[in-house]
Formats: C-alpha cells, sequence, structure tokens
C-alpha cells in the first residue's frame, strides 16, 4: 500500500466527511472525519458496533442531522486521522459509469482511438465527434455502463497492473454516492437522492476497449475496466450539504508530479442529476450505489504516454480531498 500524504490544512470541504478506517490489524469502521484530521469511530458514538457506512446511508435522512451534531460537539473524544488505515468509503451494491461525458475527452478518445482502415484526416474524425455530441445532448441520452464492486481499491492503496493491460490508462471522476432508493426519478428529483460526493479513478486498459475479433458487438468494458483494484475511490465521502454545486468542480490528475487533467466539470455534456435521473430510468438506485460520472480531457491516450510500474496518480476533485495511488506491474 502506498503511503498516504500528510494531512493539508483542511481534508475536504464542510464540517465533517464519511470515512472507512481501520487501526493497525484491526477490523474497518465507519468514521467522521473533521478537515483538521481528527476522528471520531461511529460505531461507539452511535452506539452500534454493526455500522458500516453503508448502513448510514440507508437511513440518510435520519443519520444526517446525528452527523452533524456529532461534527459540533467539541466535547467528543476523538483520534488523530493519521493513527488509522484509509480505505474506500464505502462497499456499493452496484457501479454505474458514464461514458464520453466530456466534450473534449469524447473528442480525443475519438480521435484516439483510430480505426486500422479509417483514412481520413484527424480534423474530420474531430468534426465527427463534435456532431455526435451534438446530437447526443440534443436526445437527452448519456452513455451509462456496469461496473463491478471488486474493481474498487482505497484511495491509497497500490494498483496492480494486470500482465495483459498493455495500455492502462487513468480517468479520473467525480462519482455521486446514493443515499436513497432512486426508480424513474426525474432530473428536478435526482440529487435529492445524493447523500454525497467522492472521487473515483476509473482505470481503463485502452487495448481492450474494443474487441478486435468481433467488432460489430462493441466496446468489451468488462475486460478494460474491472481488473481487481481498477476503481480507486475516496478518500471521503463528502456531503451534498457541503458542496455548493456540481456544476463547476475542478477536477485533476497528476502523474509523477505533471498534472495531466486539469478540467472543470463545466465541460459534461450531462451533469449529475441528469446521469443519476436517466441511469433510474432502467435501474433502481440503492443507497450506497456510485453513478460516475466521466472523465475529462487529458488522459494517457491523449498524451502519448500510459501507465507503467512505478508511476505515482493524485487526483483531487474540488472540496472533496486527494487520492494517490502507485502502479504496481503484476508478477508474471
Amino acid at each position: 500500500m502506498f503511503v498516504k500524504p500528510a494531512p493539508a490544512s483542511a481534508l475536504f470541504a464542510g464540517p465533517f466527511a464519511l470515512a472507512t478506517l481501520s487501526a493497525p490489524n484491526g477490523p474497518a469502521f465507519p468514521a467522521l472525519v473533521t478537515p483538521d484530521a481528527q476522528v471520531l469511530d461511529l460505531r461507539a458514538a452511535l452506539g452500534d458496533d454493526r455500522l458500516a457506512v453503508r448502513s448510514l446511508l440507508e437511513n440518510w435522512e435520519a443519520t444526517l442531522p446525528r452527523l452533524e451534531a456529532l461534527a459540533e460537539d467539541g466535547g467528543r473524544q476523538r483520534k488523530p486521522l493519521a493513527d488509522f488505515e484509509v480505505h474506500a468509503p464505502v462497499e456499493p451494491r452496484q457501479i454505474f459509469q458514464s461514458g464520453a461525458n466530456y466534450r473534449q475527452h469524447v473528442i480525443d478518445l475519438h480521435v484516439a482511438h483510430k480505426a486500422p482502415d479509417d483514412e481520413r484526416s484527424e480534423e474530420e474524425r474531430r468534426a465527427e465527434a463534435a456532431e455526435i455530441m451534438d446530437r447526443r445532448a440534443a436526445e437527452d441520452l448519456p452513455y451509462v455502463f456496469i461496473g463491478l464492486p471488486s474493481s474498487i481499491t482505497g484511495p491509497y492503496d497500490d494498483v496492480v497492473l494486470p500482465t495483459w493491460a498493455e495500455k492502462p490508462d487513468w480517468e479520473l471522476e467525480l462519482a455521486a454516492v446514493i443515499g436513497r432508493p432512486a426508480y424513474q426519478v426525474s432530473v428536478e428529483e435526482a440529487l435529492d437522492h445524493v447523500a454525497g460526493y467522492t472521487i473515483a479513478n476509473d482505470l481503463t486498459d485502452r487495448s481492450t476497449v474494443f474487441r478486435r475479433d468481433m467488432p460489430q458487438i462493441g466496446t468489451d468494458w468488462l475486460r478494460s475496466k474491472n481488473a481487481p483494484g481498477f476503481t480507486p475511490l475516496g478518500p471521503w465521502i463528502v456531503p451534498a450539504t457541503s458542496v455548493a454545486g456540481t456544476d463547476d468542480l475542478q477536477v485533476t490528475l497528476k502523474l509523477n508530479g505533471e498534472t495531466m487533467q486539469d478540467e472543470s466539470t463545466k465541460d459534461m455534456i450531462f451533469d449529475v442529476a441528469r446521469v443519476v435521473s436517466y441511469v433510474s430510468q432502467t435501474a433502481r438506485l440503492l443507497p450506497g450505489d456510485l453513478v460516475l460520472t466521466g472523465s475529462p480531457a487529458g488522459n494517457g491516450m491523449h498524451w502519448g504516454r500510459l501507465l507503467r510500474d512505478g508511476d505515482v496518480m493524485e487526483g483531487t476533485v474540488t472540496g472533496l480531498g486527494l487520492q494517490r495511488t502507485r502502479c504496481v506491474a503484476e508478477a508474471s
């Protein structure tokens, strides 16, 4: 596991966030974390040894006021965050991933994934991508597929690059965490079902995105995105009440200290509410589920530089903290 960075002066926006922590060799537990890097064990504070973050989300409307009161209670005994290991903040039952949801990112991917027999110029292919996006936005049809919970790892854990992944790439994203069941909700209602937000890095092996053996069946998201640990998550769930809005958050990823992605969520084709509403028209969203909202421009295919053994990724989203993961080649 990679060593987590030293806490900044404020870890996240708002008075508290939720986390899943563990003491050395101890069991994981749900925690309230304050911006000054202090921890309150919610099992003891709420009198339930069986608590997990997901169970808190399952009763979010009643839980939120209790957490707000605990955050304001200066008399509660807290411990330093540095004494604990930080895990992925929640274990979702379902993960919904948005593809092609940032305008510039779509253009870059369209150009990078040129078919071997496509002889058109880059300018022609960029124009085609822009036309496709305009049509999608007008028809109000986000592109969403399903991820596996087994792909999730912690925000400071090493990411193992499988031997078969020839072109592993990064995709930092804003992730919405569901707090109320949602089925066939409107765009106007959608955000009422979001408990909070976290950071996800939706890694992708570009070499296996498309099935070369049978192109007519399209993309293979199972193989390209769902290796164990391919979704570093967290470190925190910041309540939606602490996020002023999701229409202008900066999504930034650094590779070995060099900025690769740095874009505002303003570049989204479909905003968070539209994506959550769209997913709910087909699937029943459950507390703790994740809705990833897409990744902006600046992935490795754009830069011509894919992930390698020893690379360190640092990801931030405005107000949601920092995750830091190191890439490790799978032993052959």
